[in-house]
């Protein structure tokens, strides 16, 4: 989450543009990042909306008010950091009119690789803009929230989203549908899997539900997932379509906080990208969190690109492991503890 278009954002701010919020009015900031700082003259009171575990909690560290959805309402003034995922912009955009108050200020920002003079004249067409700037490789635009806004809402909220017959998550991993990965890793899995399991990185939790229709000596089923958006869509999938296992939900980021319950088995379909780059280190880092999460003799099962190296993970924190199954994309391996 640390390639934002924040300096985009406050650059109306800092050149005088829009007058900065002062000390009585409330700030709604929605896609707030981990770490921001805001120009001196920024007065208001702030409430920040975060929804990714790891940005969540660098900003409750800083003492920021700060949630993981929209909450409040008669806000003065809305930021608005928008990225690549349409169906979350357009969310976004949605709250902050439902939740400042006519007259407030709203103001957008998106990345020009990210659509965001598509995004501006969007909103245009659905609200009047005071005015807006290119800068810093990005778009900002700003308007006044009108007396009306149930025609704009209309345009732009989209409701529960199904996707190959589960609810999906906007801005969260693959949700315009299953993920091809996942169901490999799925049609590998040996018939033998018993005990307590675990899906990290469980995403929307195509994962877990196919595991435990699939696998009836699963006792139970825990998912971790740092997106929260992601984890009420994993909830809802459960209830839905697996509710005869018992199931617990856990928003939580794997790569910085513990994990302290103890599994027979964990699947995984690690994340590899924070931004656009590829980062395997979160593989590798997310392998030795489910090492030190499986009982002795547990085991893991994970489907990753294949060229990716996990191997030397899985063979540096792991008694025994192997590969399953390998095609032109994606590779399933496994190891035992």
């Amino acid at each position: 989450m640390n390639d934002t278009p924040l300096p985009t954002l406050l650059f109306p701010f800092e050149r005088g543009l829009i007058d900065p919020p002062g000390e009585d009015e409330r700030v709604l900031f929605l896609g707030a990042p981990g770490a921001f700082h805001l120009p001196s003259d920024f007065a208001g009171n702030m409430t920040a909306v975060q929804g990714y575990r790891p940005d969540f909690l660098a900003l409750q560290r800083t003492g920021i008010s700060v949630f993981p959805e929209p909450e409040g309402e008669g806000y003065d003034l809305a930021l608005v950091l928008l990225g690549r995922h349409r169906r979350e912009n357009e969310q976004r955009l949605a709250e902050a009119l439902k939740r400042t108050r006519p007259g407030a200020r709203i103001v957008a920002a998106c990345a020009k690789k990210d659509g965001g003079g598509s995004v501006r004249k969007r909103m245009g067409e659905l609200v009047e803009l005071e005015d807006h700037a290119s800068k810093h490789h990005g778009v900002v635009f700003w308007l006044r929230r009108p007396d009306a806004i149930d025609a704009a809402l209309a345009a732009l909220e989209i409701g529960e989203t199904v996707a190959d017959g589960y609810t999906t998550a906007a801005g969260g991993f693959s949700d315009d549908g299953v993920d091809p990965g996942s169901a490999l890793l799925v049609k590998c899995l040996p018939d033998n899997l018993s005990g307590r399991m675990a899906d990290f990185a469980a995403g929307w939790g195509y994962l877990s539900v196919a595991a435990v229709s699939s696998f009836p000596a699963i006792k139970s089923i825990d998912l971790y997932e740092a997106h929260y958006a992601s984890v009420e869509a994993a909830r809802r999938n459960m209830a839905h379509k697996a509710s005869q296992v018992p199931a617990r939900f856990f928003w939580h980021d794997l790569l910085g906080e513990p994990v302290n319950e103890r599994y027979d088995v964990i699947l995984m379909n690690p994340p590899f990208h924070r931004s656009r780059a590829a980062e395997p280190d979160m593989g590798h880092s997310m392998i030795a969190a489910a090492a030190k999460a499986l009982k002795p003799r547990g085991r893991l099962f994970l489907v990753a690109n294949r060229q990716l190296p996990y191997e030397e993970s899985l063979e540096k924190h792991f008694a025994a492991q192997g590969e399953l199954r390998r095609d032109t994309v994606f590779k399933v391996l496994w190891a035992r503890k």
